[in-house]
């Protein structure tokens, strides 16, 4: 995954956000702590942490505290979510091939920073969407992308989005339960061991 696929995301979560500029973004998103402002300000927060942990490299940086203010109106955290969507795309696509940075899951390299940013997108857009007391449905083309990268353990039988949502620990998925843990695999899938693949082992 690259850039380009961020910069979809991104277009698809800011479009059906912009739809809804005219909702209570106050409201609490059910089974979470967040409001739909935070959630949003979230997904910007990560999306940024993501622009630094790639070019910073492997070690883990602590000097910075980077935030997005929840407390601003939903056209400006929807514009600060393309602004930093942007910003990561060019950093993905920039870097020198082979590049990784540090992520607690593993050392992700630039496709592996494009999905988690494309998760982050798509998911918690998904979060605000439950507290707008609205649906999201975005292109199974990059739920598949995503599910593909992330999670190579997941079913391949299974509709792309309910299957990414499972994952994210969001929803039970046909005769799998819910998640209670899970982690993506931001690392080259080169480095995935398929022998690790087992039905009752956590993400």
């Amino acid at each position: 995954m690259d850039g380009s696929n961020l910069r979809q995301s991104a277009r698809t979560c800011t479009r059906f956000l912009t739809t809804a500029l005219d909702r209570d973004w106050d409201n609490r998103i059910p089974e979470m702590d967040w409001t739909v402002r935070q959630a949003v300000a979230h997904i910007a927060e990560v999306l940024l942490r993501y622009s630094v942990d790639l070019s910073a490299g492997s070690k883990e940086l602590s000097t910075l505290n980077l935030s997005v203010r929840p407390t601003e109106e939903p056209e400006s955290l929807v514009a600060t979510l393309t602004g930093v969507a942007t910003l990561l795309g060019h950093v993905v696509d920039s870097v020198q091939p082979g590049q990784r940075g540090w992520h607690p899951s593993g050392l992700a390299d630039a496709s592996g920073f494009a999905a988690m940013g494309c998760d982050e997108l798509l998911v918690h857009t998904h979060d605000a969407a439950s507290g707008l007391g609205l649906t999201f449905d975005p292109p199974t083309v990059l739920s598949n992308l995503v599910v593909r990268r992330l999670f190579p353990r997941a079913p391949t039988d299974t509709d792309a989005w309910q299957t990414l949502l499972w994952a994210n620990g969001r929803i039970a998925l046909a005769d799998r339960p819910r998640q209670a843990k899970w982690h993506p695999h931001p690392a080259p899938l080169t480095e995935w061991d398929p022998a690790e693949n087992r039905i009752d082992q956590p993400w």
